[in-house]
């Protein structure tokens, strides 16, 4: 399969990457590196991507940005970024990316665990990771020939844990490279409409 994967760079497009490499041709897609270069807050950037690199038999999107500030500090100019790259961006990839995509092909989007258990400073992240699982379970059910979505929710990553342990106490990490598999699971399965609880 050709696979479009999109934050190849990160931690988790890094293990997708190690994870599938070997059985699959892998497009290496971030917003600076990789065989080719993506804003996903921009649809025009979206469709200049896909122009590039052609027709394709699943995409994975592992980016996304949100902004972490606490409630009493937010404004709707700090939810915009979330609501526009990590919700819009993954949309706008299914709603353009259908137009390359292979009969058949998937799209596997990115959502996370704070919707389901809450962080201080996290209510940004939890509206998007959400609207996330709740646009996939819908887009499924109407997506044409034989297309299929479905999303990967992961729990904090261990290699995150450095950074972001004051704020997941009493979360049991989990490896990027078990996150990997969700992404296969979904890129190599039949299921649509899930979404991988990792975690």
């Amino acid at each position: 399969m050709k696979i479009l994967l999109i934050g190849a760079n990160g931690t988790v497009g890094s293990a997708i990457d190690r994870e599938l490499s070997a059985r699959h041709e892998i497009v290496r897609i971030g917003r600076k590196s990789g065989d080719f270069q993506v804003d996903i807050s921009d649809s025009a950037s979206i469709r200049a991507l896909f122009e590039k690199t052609g027709r394709f038999d699943a995409l994975i999107c592992a980016a996304g940005n949100v902004n972490f500030v606490p409630l009493a500090d937010m404004t709707e100019k700090d939810f915009a970024l979330g609501l526009q790259d990590k919700l819009m961006g993954q949309v706008n990839l299914l709603l353009i990316g259908r137009e390359f995509a292979n009969d058949g092909a998937s799209f596997t989007f990115t959502s996370g665990v704070i919707n389901r258990e809450p962080i201080r400073t996290g209510s940004s992240a939890a509206l998007v990771n959400a609207a996330i699982d709740g646009f996939v379970r819908a887009a499924a059910i109407e997506l044409p020939r034989g297309l299929r979505v479905n999303s990967v929710s992961p729990t904090v990553l261990a290699e995150a844990m450095d950074k972001y342990a004051p704020y997941f106490r009493g979360f049991k990490p989990v490896a990027a490279a078990d996150v990997a598999l969700a992404y296969a699971k979904s890129v190599e399965g039949l299921h649509t409409g899930q979404t991988y609880l990792v975690g």
